[in-house]
């Protein structure tokens, strides 16, 4: 990638951030908590847009970006007054902005006809801002008399051009008898291109350079061949011969050449080494200044002299002014900071504004690629692995614990634990980008429903693994739509019950026991489940004698082809969008509840895990095969007494703890590793909680411990297994798999149906 390249791909970067330092303040204008500041945020991320987008010649882009900054400068300014249509005309602007950015990026075209609509709309609120326009008249208004002001109050003066004479006109002067000279800055480039008669090089290696086993008297030889070139060696850091560092560096060198070569061949030669020295070239113009020292004196001169003439208290002589000017113009020479006067402001602060002092600096950022980030996290990942192997290993050996060993085998272990969560915390990022990008859906899906709605957001700096935040926009999507087109009611059916007439939408996030919960809430009608179960029966998804419970007919939405729409439109109707968010949020390791009020609204709370790389878990054997139980699903574990252990039906068992039962799952069963159930009395119960926060009790065959496992997708590896969330590398190198609890859970309730079902049925 060259220097261009690599300079406009930094620049689509700052692109994105600018578009999203935008439309995070529209959306806080539009809920009216913005200030100035928030104005003058959204106007210089537009502006910087521009001015990157102009350096490139992106045209259409710098057209499009100075109409929206000329309308968002008259919001600033106060000639705009901010209101819901102006601020909606914002965002929608912002759209076109992105779109403009993003073909300017990726190649492609715009809708022009769309561009060139909202260019009109925001020249028309500039004009509708600026007052009622004034009648056109068919004759144009005549121009002002010399001497006389224009209408913003400057005196005209006609000038005249005779193009025909060829004789330069007398140039005017100013009051001070100085007349303006125009300058031509390509034909001075131009120039001085042709004068150049060689390259001053201030060359200074450093001591990397010479650890690299570079010589710097090749370089000069190399330059020696350009032409005719005059070097003078630098030695005054030399120290005395008991005080040198056989490794330092204490030469420079400033070597004048004449050549006809450009810059880039002078570079060319210390290429290898500009990063191990300090490297300075300078054209020498022919019949012009090239040593600092010297320019720096000439300056040094001129600026005496200009004080001299400006100084009235100065001994030097000063010639007199022609009094041209109608009002006197006084020059004072411009005073040290410590002579201010303290009671003389400079500017005046807002009241609430900090001190200056306390300002704190901002913090030092870079950019990183991100494949070098999961480079950097598949390492960690092998780093985990092989000190499960490494603990694995001094175990079977035998080494006692309080050994040297086994000491420093705890203290990699706590290594390779910080080590992982600081790598996981270079992916971790807020979920503020996602929340803004459903404050457009909201948007959109409000003004296509013809409803009123507005969306609260909570926890926008809650952190969570970047690829967790790409992989969420379409689930959250999917569920702020389905929010306002089944939730939300009309305005007129609000009022008539009781409520505001816009509808709230809330989107919340929280970190909670390892894990970050995004709970999306409306206050609409909430779940009417006789239909939900109507329109179940009547496609075949359930028998029309099921038996389910509110929970069991509010999961129904999630089944694939299930709508309650009643005919299709852009937003919903097709059966296709709960489904896919279930999808998605279980391939993320994640899992989705509902909680649903009639009259009242819905809820919907999603868990996911915080990176898609490593977890906790606890490592369990059932019928002679090792298995992870992530460790954030489990509440306790205990082992069963016979007096806990209940039948129910002929192969359903609860057990009974503190006073409540809870269901008893055989998990080698489940997973076809037996036929037969095992005996609880020599099993281990591990409580977990599920997806809807139910408690079930997993029986294993034993428990070997907790540790820390590297997570590999098993679906995109090998396919998709019942029971299974994932798979990871043991520290003895075998492959166990991650159990996915609720699938499990899921599966078993299933399995006891269909038993009770045909016992029935045989009765019957």
């Amino acid at each position: 990638m060259d220097t261009m390249a690599a300079i406009k791909q930094t620049f689509f970067q700052e692109c994105e951030e600018q578009l999203a330092e935008l439309e995070d303040g529209l959306l806080t204008i539009e809920r009216e908590e913005g200030d100035l500041e928030t104005i003058n945020a959204v106007f210089r991320a537009v502006h910087s847009i521009k001015g990157g987008a102009g350096a490139f010649g992106l045209d259409d882009l710098v057209r499009f970006a100075h109409t929206f900054e000329t309308t968002l400068d008259g919001m600033r300014s106060g000639k705009i007054e901010i209101s819901p249509q102006i601020v909606r005309l914002m965002l929608r602007s912002a759209d076109i902005l992105a779109d403009l950015v993003r073909v300017s990026r990726d190649g492609g075209s715009v809708d022009e006809v769309r561009v060139a609509q909202m260019t009109d709309e925001l020249n028309k609120a500039c004009g509708i801002s600026a007052g009622p326009a004034e009648p056109v008249s068919a004759e144009p208004a005549p121009a002002p008399a010399a001497g006389d002001p224009d209408e913003f109050g400057f005196v005209v003066t006609p000038v005249s051009f005779d193009f025909a004479d060829e004789t330069p006109a007398e140039p005017q002067t100013d009051e001070f008898g100085f007349a303006p000279v125009a300058i031509d800055f390509d034909a001075i480039l131009a120039e001085d291109a042709e004068r150049i008669e060689g390259f001053e090089i201030r060359f200074r290696p450093k001591p990397e350079l010479y650890a690299k086993a570079n010589d710097a008297l090749r370089l000069l030889r190399e330059l020696g061949r350009m032409g005719e070139m005059s070097v003078t060696c630098d030695h005054s850091d030399l120290p005395l011969i008991d005080a040198i560092d056989p490794e330092g560096a204490y030469f420079s060198w400033t070597i004048q050449i004449r050549t006809e070569c450009p810059e880039a061949e002078i570079r060319e030669i210390f290429e290898f080494v500009e990063l191990d020295c300090d490297l300075e070239i300078r054209p020498m113009l022919a019949g012009l200044i090239t040593a600092a020292d010297d320019a720096d004196q000439v300056v040094q001169e001129v600026l005496a002299q200009v004080e001299a003439a400006v100084d009235p208290v100065a001994e030097a002589p000063v010639q007199p002014v022609p009094d041209l000017a109608p009002a006197p113009v006084s020059l004072t020479r411009a005073q040290p900071a410590e002579e201010v006067p303290a009671a003389a402001p400079v500017m005046q602060a807002p009241t609430n504004a900090p001190a200056a002092a306390s300002t704190p600096a901002p913090s030092a950022t870079i950019r990183v690629d991100l494949d070098r980030v999961d480079r950097l996290i598949d390492l960690v990942g092998e780093l985990v692995i092989n000190q499960s192997m490494l603990a694995q290993r001094v175990m079977e050996a035998g080494i006692a614990r309080l050994s040297d060993v086994a000491v420093g085998l705890d203290d990699l272990e706590h290594l390779t634990r910080e080590i992982q969560d600081s790598v996981m915390a270079i992916r971790a990022q807020p979920v503020r980008p996602i929340f803004q990008r459903m404050s457009r859906v909201v948007r959109e899906v409000a003004d296509m429903t013809g409803k009123s709605v507005r969306l609260i957001t909570e926890g926008e700096n809650c952190e969570v693994d970047k690829t967790v935040i790409e992989r969420l926009a379409d689930p959250l999507t999917h569920m702020i739509r389905n929010a306002i087109d089944h939730g939300i009611e009309k305005p007129e059916e609000r009022l008539a019950k009781g409520k505001p007439e816009q509808g709230v939408v809330r989107m919340v996030a929280a970190h909670r026991s390892g894990r970050v919960v995004i709970e999306v809430s409306d206050d609409g009608s909430g779940i009417n489940r006789a239909r939900v179960r109507e329109i179940a029966v009547r496609k075949n998804i359930i028998a029309e004698d099921a038996q389910l419970t509110d929970a069991e007919i509010d999961d129904l939405i999630f089944a694939p082809g299930f709508s309650t729409a009643s005919t299709v439109s852009d937003v919903s109707g097709r059966g296709v969008g709960m489904d896919v968010v279930r999808r998605s949020i279980q391939a993320l390791g994640g899992r989705i509840t509902i909680s649903s009020r009639p009259g009242q609204g819905t809820t919907f709370t999603l868990s996911l895990p915080l990176t898609l790389a490593v977890l906790d878990g606890m490592v369990v054997t059932v019928a002679d095969q090792t298995l992870v139980v992530p460790l954030s699903t489990i509440v306790e574990t205990l082992q069963p007494k016979e007096s806990d252990v209940h039948s129910l039906g002929e192969k359903s068992r609860v057990i009974a703890i503190r006073g409540s039962f809870t269901p008893l799952i055989d998990v080698g069963a489940v997973l076809g590793y037996r036929e037969t159930e095992a005996d609880p009395m020599q099993s281990v119960a591990v409580m977990v909680e599920t997806e809807n926060q139910s408690q079930c009790a997993l029986m294993v065959d034993g428990i070997i411990g907790q540790q820390q496992v590297v997570i590999k997708s098993l679906e995109t590896n090998y396919g998709h297994v019942f029971g299974v969330a994932a798979a990871t590398i043991l520290g003895d190198g075998r492959v166990a798999v991650i159990l996915d609890v609720d699938s499990i859970v899921a599966g078993s309730r299933t399995e006891t149906a269909r038993i009770d079902t045909n016992r029935k049925r045989s009765a019957a």
